[in-house]
């Protein structure tokens, strides 16, 4: 099914994101873990490309073991060392495994490379164009409702994104955020400047207070006090800390659905217990059986 019809049929969707192992040694594991989340049977699922391409041997597989268990899968796919070539080798790999639907990224540049230097892609609209070009696929677009960290405004970083929502995007699923005003704020804004495309509201429910460090480091997500609390409170209790941040994300999405958002997507870092705890908080809220 391809996603751009998705949001013609349901009011609110709820999808969760997977990722591919790193080492070959960790394939059978994490195949186990998606096929789990999968059988919660979410609207979708998500399948990430390491940076640089680090892991694409593996995403289209991991594609493929969500589709066969029935549930629609989205391949990320990257540009940012890639050249128009080898693109092009991936969507033909992703379209005879029958996968229909792409979210189009520039990536993270890898350890080492030079932003400046002459490359196919510079950026993500430039891989929407190409995919739009090669038909096909529904297209997906990443977008950030505190501004993209490499943008000097939020301004200046909204403008990208209505260009590149008119390259194709057909939806757009946003960065992880921790306060729900943050979204709200940018929603009108991207409306105000004629994005009119589904947005989903990026969710990750933190389970380890550690992981915390890395994630803002990248990111530049701002928490909120209340989460910082929490963070402070649970961070030498795991299991106390899983189930807070269990509770916190599904307290989130609920302010999000009861304010019209069309959907959610949760980054479960390959954790089924994490998945399934979303689904059954969510279940009433979001009119699952």
């Amino acid at each position: 099914m391809k996603l751009s019809n998705l949001w013609k049929e349901k009011e609110v969707t709820l999808s969760f994101e997977a990722f591919p192992p790193k080492k070959d040694s960790d394939f059978a594991s994490v195949a186990i873990a998606v096929e789990k989340i999968a059988q919660l049977k979410p609207d979708f699922m998500s399948v990430t490309y390491g940076a640089g391409g680090g892991t694409s041997a593996y995403t289209t597989q991991i594609a493929q073991i969500v589709q066969g268990q029935g549930v629609t899968a989205l391949a990320h796919l990257t540009c940012v060392s890639s050249d128009r070539q080898r693109i092009h080798h991936e969507l033909d790999a992703l379209r005879q495994a029958g996968i229909e639907n792409i979210l189009a990224l520039r990536g993270d540049y890898p350890e080492g490379y030079d932003p400046a230097a002459p490359r196919d892609y510079r950026y993500a609209r430039d891989l929407v164009e190409d995919i739009r070009a090669y038909g096909g696929f529904a297209i997906g677009g990443a977008c950030y409702p505190e501004g993209h960290v490499e943008c000097a405004s939020q301004a200046e970083d909204l403008r990208h994104l209505k260009e590149k929502v008119d390259c194709g995007v057909d939806f757009l699923v946003t960065q992880m955020f921790f306060d729900n005003s943050a979204l709200y704020s940018f929603l009108y804004r991207a409306q105000e400047a004629g994005i009119t495309v589904p947005v989903l509201a990026g969710i990750m429910p933190v389970t380890n207070a550690g992981q915390m460090t890395r994630i803002l480091s990248l990111s530049g997500t701002t928490l909120p006090n209340r989460f910082r609390m929490i963070l402070d409170k649970f961070r030498e209790r795991p299991d106390a800390m899983k189930q807070a941040g269990i509770v916190y994300a599904a307290e989130q999405m609920v302010d999000l659905v009861a304010n019209g958002v069309r959907g959610v997507h949760v980054y479960t870092m390959n954790k089924p217990d994490v998945a399934a705890g979303i689904a059954e908080n969510l279940s009433k809220v979001l009119g699952r059986v």
